[in-house]
């Protein structure tokens, strides 16, 4: 067996300032010769583009293509990737762009303004194509205005923002929530609880809306000692249905406003010893997979977010090529689907 011999040495890549040196000009002077932008006079041009194939020089192709807008690509900025909405969602644009020879490329705001801004900076300094977005805010939208302004081709999933002149993807959220509490309602329930995310995200100040209309018109107040606010994750919705259900008249149903504050309060309502729906009845806002694997199954309010994505894609595509008419806003119906999470109590016990 031959013994090994000495580690070789890794050849150094050639880069900008080699082939400067050979050429004789200024490494700003080969940059531009060798990226194709600025001015170069002929000679210069030749002597870098000589010595560059004689050091065998390669480049960043990818950085350039990037800089000079040549790379198919599209961003898409969720509010949150580990969410199962956006997840599916983000899966979907990813299929349609593959189908049309595009990439993309996925960074999640993590429903924060200031990271949202900065990733969108970063997503325009790279020349993207396109992008994808569900706003962080309702508030300040300058940056999401100027994209606009300058003509990047721009579609908002899952938030609206009124006025912004570009094409979104929505649901009815109000109406799909005004539903969900009909519903408990017609089982008999009164005191009905509340978990939402009392942030900038337009989507659950409508689910909110959709519940307080709903009790206004059955004739119930909306009482503060029912609702609770929790960040999106588990952990945080586990908190606030603890909170909720260690009072002395506890809730006799919860309605939560997504599935991962859904999923936290099946874990919390287990951990307390309460069943549902023999105990708490139960509805959640997005439909999951867990809603289906639990006994009983969780009813929920679903949304076609198998559709989302490629509508989205779609338009995005569209504006690409050129597509010039006004702005389209797409809102998509919600459905019920009823399971087994519901349970009829009567007025004396609600």
């Amino acid at each position: 067996m031959a013994e090994d011999g000495p580690p070789r040495a890794v050849k150094r890549a050639v880069t900008v300032k080699d082939v400067a040196a050979a050429a004789q000009v200024s490494r700003a002077t080969a940059a531009r010769a060798l990226n194709g932008y600025g001015y170069v006079g002929d000679e210069a041009a030749r002597r870098v583009q000589e010595a560059a194939e004689r050091l065998g020089y390669r480049g960043n192709r990818i950085a350039q293509a990037l800089r000079q807008g040549q790379m198919p690509i599209v961003g898409f900025v969720p509010g949150d990737i580990q969410n199962p909405f956006f997840a599916r969602v983000a899966h979907d644009i990813d299929a349609a762009l593959r189908r049309s020879r595009h990439s993309l490329l996925i960074a999640s705001s993590d429903e924060s303004l200031v990271q949202e801004q900065g990733l969108l900076d970063n997503l325009r300094a790279l020349n993207v194509r396109g992008m994808i977005v569900a706003p962080a805010s309702e508030g300040d939208n300058r940056h999401l205005a100027r994209l606009v302004r300058e003509g990047v081709p721009l579609v908002l999933i899952d938030r609206e923002l009124p006025g912004m002149e570009c094409d979104s993807v929505t649901v009815d959220n109000e109406g799909g929530a005004h539903e969900a509490i009909g519903l408990l309602i017609a089982n008999g329930h009164r005191r009905i609880a509340l978990i939402h995310d009392a942030s900038r995200i337009a989507t659950a100040r409508q689910r909110r809306e959709g519940y307080l209309r709903a009790l206004a018109e059955a004739g119930l107040p909306a009482e503060d000692r029912l609702i609770a606010v929790s960040q999106s994750t588990v952990e945080h919705a586990i908190d606030a249905t603890i909170r909720l259900f260690s009072r002395p008249e506890r809730p006799t149903a919860l309605f939560t406003v997504d599935s991962l504050m859904t999923t936290g309060a099946l874990l919390a309502l287990r951990s307390m010893g309460l069943a549902v729906p023999r105990d708490v009845s139960l509805i959640g806002f997005d439909d999951f997979d867990l809603a289906t694997f639990t006994d009983p199954q969780i009813t929920v309010v679903a949304q076609p977010v198998g559709q989302i994505g490629p509508l989205a894609t779609k338009m995005l595509l569209e504006r690409i090529q050129g597509s010039d008419e006004p702005a389209r806003h797409v809102r998509f119906p919600t459905r019920l689907i009823a399971r087994g999470s519901v349970a009829r109590v009567d007025f004396g016990r609600a």
